[in-house]
This record gives C-alpha cells, sequence and structure tokens, in this order.
C-alpha cells in the first residue's frame, strides 16, 4: 500500500522549472531510492515533498494533501527530513541538537532518543560535544538523528554519503537497514552514490533534468546497460 504518492509534481525557482511533472510511490516500509548526477533535481525533490517550494502536482502522505500545508505541518503529519545540507546548531552540542527535532513529538522523547543511540552509539558518546567539531559522518548522523525525533512515518534522506569515507557510508547504510527491519520504517534517500543506493534500496528511480528517466527495482536496475553506461562507465 502506498503511503507517499508524488502525482504529476513540477517545482520552480522563480521562473526556472527544476521538476518536470515527476510521479512515483513508495509503499509502506520499502526503502525507494532516487539517484541521478549532481543537479538532477534531487535535492529539490525533497524539499517540494517539505513545502520548501513551489511546485504543481500533488504530494500525499497516507492520503494527506501535503501541498496545502507549510513545512511545520508536513513535519507534524509525520515527514522527517535530513538534508544533505544538514542544518544543524554548530555551537549546541549532539543532544540539544537532536532535541530540537522532538518538538512534534515531546510524549515520545525518550523512546525516540533512545533509538537514535542505539542506531548511532557514537552519538550517545558524545552527546556533549558541539556539532561544529564534529567529522562529517557524525554531524551526517545528527542530522538522520533529528529526523528520527520528530516520530516520522516517512523519513526523507538527501544525498547521506556525501564526502564521506567508505567505512561512515557502509556504517550509515547499516544503521539504515536495522532501522528499516527492526521498526518498518519508510524511507526514500537520494544519491549520487549508485552502488550505495543499489544495496540498500529495493526500488529505484532515476532521476536526469528533472525527469525521471527509468524505474524499477534495484536488482533490475543494477543489470540495465544504460544506467552502467551512464554511472560505471561499461
Amino acid at each position: 500500500m502506498a503511503l507517499l504518492e508524488v502525482k504529476n509534481l513540477s517545482a520552480f525557482y522563480g521562473m526556472a522549472q527544476s521538476l518536470h511533472d515527476v510521479s512515483f510511490d513508495v509503499n509502506e516500509g520499502e526503502i525507494v531510492g532516487i539517484i541521478g548526477a549532481n543537479g538532477a533535481g534531487k535535492s529539490t525533490l525533497l524539499d517540494s515533498i517539505m513545502g520548501l517550494t513551489k511546485t504543481t502536482g500533488s504530494i500525499l502522505l497516507d492520503n494527506e494533501e501535503l501541498t496545502v500545508a507549510n513545512t511545520a505541518k508536513i513535519v507534524s503529519f509525520g515527514v522527517g527530513y535530513a538534508p544533505e545540507r544538514a542544518n544543524l546548531f554548530p555551537y549546541m552540542s549532539v543532544e540539544d541538537n537532536l532535541l530540537v527535532g522532538a518538538y512534534t513529538a515531546r510524549e515520545a522523547i525518550e523512546q525516540n532518543l533512545e533509538l537514535v543511540n542505539t542506531l548511532f552509539p557514537v552519538l550517545k558518546e558524545r552527546r556533549n560535544q558541539e556539532t561544529s567539531t564534529q567529522s562529517g559522518g557524525e554531524r551526517q548522523m545528527v542530522s538522520v538523528g533529528r529526523a528520527l525525533m520528530t516520530n516520522p512515518k516517512v523519513l526523507l534522506i538527501d544525498e547521506p554519503t556525501i564526502g564521506l569515507a567508505p567505512k561512515v557510508c557502509n556504517d550509515i547504510a547499516d544503521a539504515l537497514r536495522k532501522l528499516n527491519k527492526e521498526t518498518g520504517l519508510t524511507i526514500l534517500i537520494t544519491e549520487q552514490n549508485v552502488n550505495f543506493a543499489l544495496t540498500l534500496a529495493e526500488k529505484l528511480h532515476v532521476l536526469e533534468t528533472g525527469h525521471i528517466r527509468m524505474s524499477g527495482t534495484a536488482e533490475a536496475l543494477a543489470k540495465d546497460p544504460k544506467l552502467n553506461e551512464a554511472y560505471f562507465g561499461h
């Protein structure tokens, strides 16, 4: 059953159109990946779901229309967002950054904080550390953790591996798999790192210049000659 439905979504920055009639579904409990090169429109897509861009079309979460709601309301409906830009408060501690995300789920603070600390034990160890002094991987973990503190139905993650070492990428992938398997949380992730997306997501959509060009299971797309030529050079 589709939890998130994006229908004929177009997005605009002033007169410039960034997304063109994008449509896809994310079923409850799935991990779905949006892959594409830099500038393909991946961040714009997630920003649009969060109500941060001018759009036409429809975005439904559990049959609730999101395009008529502001960002705060969209979060309260159950959308958590970990942006690629991170947008952390650099001079606040790890724990205080996490607690900022809890304003829509105050009744579940302890439960969600325990979940975040279980997924990312290093954050518990460094809960009093300012995020400005953390590594890129740790800041990415804080960003994902803060989104989880909203108690989301669906978690949006924008390019979590950008600029990170392979081991850190593997750690984040392991945490997201565990999160999905143990809690059933629905995850929509964007990535330039196609290998990462192929090993994590069940379904993938290839975004190019604001258009979805290909869609399919990770297994099928991994064997697709067009995808291999575009992203792996063979």
